[in-house]
């Protein structure tokens, strides 16, 4: 496989906050020091909600091609995430993200079908795969019939 390369800018702004942006999209995000942490700011995307961002869309993404490449069909899909910072040894770390994703599916004989579609899903993450931080899957899968 070839090499990818994704650009992406900083720039401070002012305090501690800053705008991201890349060449290749049209949308600059504004970021901080999360009001966690001194002079942090609330309100504005932090690192850290950017890290467990990139890694759950990383895990929606992985689903949507593994889920077509299947023949999978499903209603819908959402992923709640969560990023537990914690201080070991003195230096801050993400040691662990949850991801809570909830399929809807009408045939309730493809629950196991989509549980290991999730699971193989978390496997292929390449952001989750790239990172040091435990991934936990806590799925639901719905039956809706329509």
């Amino acid at each position: 496989m070839e090499n990818h390369v994704y650009n992406v800018n900083l720039k401070w702004t002012n305090d501690r906050k800053g705008t991201i942006s890349s060449p290749e999209l049209p949308i600059s995000i504004e970021v901080a020091t999360p009001p966690e942490f001194d002079k942090g700011m609330p309100n504005i995307w932090s690192p850290e909600h950017l890290f467990t961002a990139s890694v759950v869309s990383c895990f929606m993404t992985t689903f949507l091609a593994i889920a077509e490449y299947s023949k999978f069909d499903f209603i819908s899909f959402k992923c709640d995430s969560e990023g537990i910072l914690e201080k070991i040894e003195g230096k801050y770390l993400i040691t662990k993200i949850i991801l809570k994703p909830e399929v809807v599916i009408s045939d309730p004989e493809k629950i196991e079908r989509a549980k290991r579609i999730l699971e193989k899903s978390e496997a292929a993450c390449l952001v989750s795969n790239s990172i040091k931080s435990e991934i936990v899957l806590k799925s639901i899968v719905t039956i809706e019939n329509y």
